[in-house]
């Protein structure tokens, strides 16, 4: 069999640690030395593991071989937390998945639904600019990452539950846990001779005491999908513009020409399409900091040839999208945020079309919540950006001295939130 190209091997551990606490990374220098497609053997696993790593390889495997790779392993954490994977996010391929997804996209996700819940949006919203109006009148800092995080959630459960998560109690902190818990390591993934380890050093009571908190609560897989990808990339978005203040300047005189032009005193939902560079800045976002940068991961339902190598069936497939995304061969200047490259570029989210650029996956299992979650990003982002400006606290002398560590989970999120201060710019 002509398998992919594979780094060496420990004993009995094989490749498990060549992933490292950030996987996006060690992933990428990995494929630098062994190519864009290579394959891994983790810990006692008995199916390999294999990881794409170029835009070439996402369209062949969309293109030709969706269907084959459309089937999604099932790990310790998804099983207790999400039905025993029974989700639409993250169960088996088959007619009762095809249903559930169908339900979702057109009775939940839809343009048509997203569009009836701006009132929610824009409730939220005021909310948040009346809590901001506050700090600015006492000439506060913020912790902006911990207040997108609220609104966000507020927005999610009461589309998804109809109250806030502040009358569910704590939902901010489980949205989180559950992100991080899908993705952590488990012994007994891995080797599962030892499972009972992950018993003994309590994991599996933490996931079985999360999953009865979120047992709790309704439509799950609308409520762990929209949480932590919106705030993420809402909190990325304002860290590179506080970063960058010529972009932050020519993005908000943008945003108050925009509202001024149509006679409004806010920013509504049907002025962002009139904001282009705005758009770009988001787009911009989501390639340098995309929610999973790598994409949730699928399995191999046959044995199918890719590149001219074979592929087992029931291997397990890892998508780096945050390797594409800054491809020196895809992208000039890949590290550098440069919304500008977008004005002139017709890529978008449709990762069925553009495989360059994939924040929400693509085939079968990309995300069915684009369209809801880039309305919350875009209004949130819109709105903080035209009522306020935004100054550093004291103790960071400018934009390029904000921590940029990660903390890895299904979302990848910052690790020390941003702190910000308000200023007031129009009166709420």
């Amino acid at each position: 069999m002509n398998l992919p190209p594979s780094p060496p091997k420990l004993p009995f551990i094989r490749n498990l640690l060549q992933l490292g606490t950030l996987p996006h990374l060690s992933l990428l220098n990995l494929s630098k030395t062994y190519g864009d497609i290579m394959m891994l053997q983790l810990g006692q696993r008995p199916n390999p593991t294999l990881v794409v790593s170029s835009a070439e390889l996402a369209k062949e495997i969309a293109k030709n071989y969706d269907l084959v790779f459309s089937n999604r392993p099932q790990n310790t954490a998804t099983k207790i937390l999400l039905y025993g994977a029974t989700d639409v996010g993250f169960g088996l391929y088959g007619d009762d998945w095809r249903q559930k997804r169908k339900i979702c996209v057109l009775q939940l996700l839809s343009t048509r639904r997203v569009q009836s819940f701006r009132a929610i949006r824009e409730e939220e919203v005021e909310e948040m600019v009346r809590v901001l109006v506050r700090a600015s009148s006492n000439e506060e800092a913020v912790n902006l990452g911990e207040m997108v995080v609220s609104s966000s959630n507020n927005i999610v459960c009461k589309c998804a539950l109809g109250r806030k998560y502040g009358e569910e109690g704590g939902i901010q902190d489980l949205a989180r846990r559950v992100m991080i818990y899908l993705t952590a390591f488990t012994v007994g993934d891995y080797f599962p001779a030892l499972g009972w380890v992950d018993v003994v050093s309590g994991k599996i009571g933490r996931y079985r005491e999360t999953f009865r908190t979120l047992d709790g609560l309704f439509d799950k897989d609308m409520f762990v999908a929209g949480t932590d990808t919106t705030s993420a990339t809402i909190e990325w978005a304002m860290t590179r513009l506080v970063q960058n203040p010529e972009i932050m300047k020519k993005i908000q005189e943008e945003v108050r020409r925009v509202v001024r032009c149509n006679n409004s005193s806010k920013v509504e939902e049907n002025h962002i399409n009139q904001m282009q560079y705005f758009k770009c800045v988001v787009k911009e976002t989501l390639r340098l900091h995309p929610p999973c940068t790598v994409l949730p991961p699928r399995e191999t339902m046959a044995h199918v040839k890719l590149n001219g190598f074979d592929i087992p069936a029931k291997t397990m497939v890892l998508t780096n999208a945050w390797a594409i995304q800054r491809d020196p061969k895809l992208w000039e200047r890949p590290e550098e945020f440069m919304p500008e490259r977008f004005e002139k570029s017709e890529i978008d989210f449709n990762g069925d079309q553009w495989f360059e650029f994939l924040p929400f996956g693509y085939g079968r299992r990309g995300c069915p919540g684009v369209f809801f979650g880039v309305a919350i990003v875009e209004y949130v982002l819109a709105s903080l950006l035209y009522w306020f400006d935004w100054k550093l606290p004291e103790n960071v002398s400018s934009g390029h001295d904000i921590d940029m560590s990660e903390e890895y989970g299904l979302v990848v999120s910052k690790k020390v939130p941003l702190h910000l201060k308000p200023i007031a710019h129009v009166r709420a």
